[in-house]
């Protein structure tokens, strides 16, 4: 399939729900752990990534903590008890949204 403008709408539900299960990440783990899970179908780019990061961590979503690994700073991300909220209510959601795609598509 390949087409990612279809995930375009659903980037913050991804990475809300990554955060969910992972805990906590870094960007390019991010990239490597959708494209992992999609069996590559989901290549977020980092220009779609860390835009939509920065305004989650400024809407009080997520936070960050800068740790040096091997001489390195990287930078992890976190839900906050807001996002942890926001991230359950939108999976909800699109859970609806999904089931009701599919009743579509199998008629």
């Amino acid at each position: 399939m390949k087409n990612n403008s279809l995930y375009k709408g659903t980037l913050q539900n991804i990475i809300l729900k990554l955060l969910a299960k992972e805990v906590k990440m870094y960007g390019y783990q991010m990239t490597q752990r959708a494209k992992e899970l999609t069996e590559g179908e989901l290549e977020m780019t980092e220009g779609a990534l860390y835009p939509l990061l920065h305004k989650l961590e400024g809407d009080g979503i997520i936070t960050s903590e800068v740790k040096k690994i091997n001489g390195r700073e990287r930078k992890y991300y976190l839900l906050t008890e807001k996002g942890k909220r926001q991230q359950a209510a939108q999976e909800d959601e699109m859970r609806s949204y999904l089931f009701n795609l599919k009743t579509i598509f199998d008629i």
